[in-house]
C-alpha cells in the first residue's frame, strides 16, 4: 500500500510540475524583461510592489498583445472615470465602454501607479509592506479593480510562477531600460525585447529591421548603432541576428575564462564576436589571428 501511495504522489508531483511548465509562456517572460525596471521604478516612487504591477499589467494586457494594449496602450484594463485624454472604446463588462488611451506604455504605468494612489478605495493597501504581494493581490480585488472573482488568486499564481516577488526588493530601476520604454512606443508598435549581457544590451532583428528602423525605436542614431556592431549603415539586417546597443567589449564575461569557443558550421569570426559581445578585431588579438586567416570547423577560440 505504501508502495502504491508512493508511485501516486510522484506521479502528482510530476504531473504539478509539468502542468506549471506548460503554463511558463515565453511571451510573458518578454513581457517581464520589458517593463520590469519600469515597475521597478514606479514602486521606487509610489510603493506599490513591481510583482504586482508586472502581474496586472500581464493579465490585463495580456502580455501587451490585447486590443486595449494593441490601440490604446492601456495595460491596466483602467476605464476613462473622468479622464480628459485619449480614449478608445471597447466592449467590457458592457458594449462599447470608454478606455482611457496614452502615447507610451510607460505612460500606462504612471497612470495605473497614479489612480492607485489617488484611489481612496486603494487607500488602505499603502499600510501594506511592498513584499506583501499577497495582501495587495487580495486588496486588489476587495477594493474593487476587477471583477473576476479568481482576480487575486490569477495575480498570485503569475507571481510565484516567475519569481517576480524577486523585483520587490530591488534598489534600483536599469534606466537604459526605462528611457527605452518612456521614449519611444508612441503608436502602440511592439517593442523589440531587450536583453543584458556582458555590460551590453542587444536586441534580435526582425523581418524587416535595419539599422535605421532600431535606431529610431531605441533613441540612438543609426550611424552609431551600425558602427558598435561594426557594420555600415545601410547594411541589410537578417531576421535573428543580434544586434548591440552600445560598444561591444573587448572580451567576454569573466566566466568565460579558460573556456574556448568550437567553430561551428556557418560560423565566422564575426558571427562569433557578436555572439559574445566582443569586438572583432580583439577577438582576432586574443587568438594571434589576422583578418586574412580562416578558421574551420572544431576550431577552439579564445574568448578572453
Amino acid at each position: 500500500m505504501k508502495k502504491i501511495l508512493l508511485i501516486l504522489f510522484t506521479l502528482s508531483a510530476s504531473f504539478t510540475t509539468a502542468f506549471a511548465q506548460a503554463r511558463w509562456n515565453e511571451r510573458y517572460q518578454q513581457y517581464i524583461d520589458q517593463y520590469k525596471d519600469i515597475a521597478i521604478e514606479e514602486m521606487r516612487r509610489w510603493k506599490i510592489p513591481a510583482s504586482i504591477t508586472l502581474a496586472q499589467g500581464i493579465f490585463e494586457s495580456g502580455a501587451g498583445q490585447s486590443e486595449l494594449a494593441r490601440k490604446g496602450n492601456n495595460h491596466f484594463g483602467i476605464k476613462c472615470n473622468g479622464w480628459e485624454g485619449r480614449k478608445v472604446y471597447h466592449d467590457d463588462d458592457a458594449r462599447n465602454e470608454c478606455f482611457r488611451a496614452y502615447n507610451s506604455v510607460f505612460e500606462s504605468y504612471e497612470d495605473h501607479s497614479r489612480f492607485l494612489v489617488n484611489g481612496q478605495r486603494y487607500r488602505s493597501l499603502f499600510s501594506l509592506k511592498t513584499t506583501d504581494y499577497k495582501g495587495w493581490a487580495r486588496g486588489l480585488k476587495a477594493a474593487g479593480y476587477a471583477t473576476n472573482p479568481q482576480y487575486a488568486d490569477r495575480l498570485i499564481e503569475l507571481i510565484q510562477l516567475y519569481k517576480l516577488y524577486e523585483y520587490d526588493t530591488a534598489k534600483r530601476a536599469d534606466r537604459f531600460m526605462v528611457e527605452h520604454t518612456k521614449d519611444h512606443n508612441v503608436g502602440g508598435a511592439a517593442l523589440h525585447p531587450i536583453k543584458i549581457f556582458n555590460k551590453n544590451y542587444y536586441l534580435v532583428a526582425r523581418r524587416g529591421d535595419t539599422f535605421k528602423s532600431i535606431g529610431e525605436e531605441v533613441g540612438i542614431s543609426y550611424r552609431k548603432l551600425a558602427k558598435y556592431n561594426e557594420r555600415s549603415k545601410n547594411d541589410r539586417l537578417t531576421e535573428g541576428e543580434v544586434i548591440w546597443l552600445k560598444k561591444k567589449q573587448k572580451k567576454a564575461p569573466k566566466d568565460y575564462k579558460g573556456r574556448l569557443h568550437y567553430v561551428r558550421q556557418g560560423e565566422s569570426m564575426y558571427s562569433i564576436a557578436q555572439s559574445y559581445g566582443i569586438r572583432l578585431k580583439n577577438l582576432y588579438k586574443m587568438n594571434h589571428l589576422s583578418p586574412n586567416d580562416d578558421i574551420h570547423i572544431g576550431q577552439g577560440l579564445k574568448l578572453r
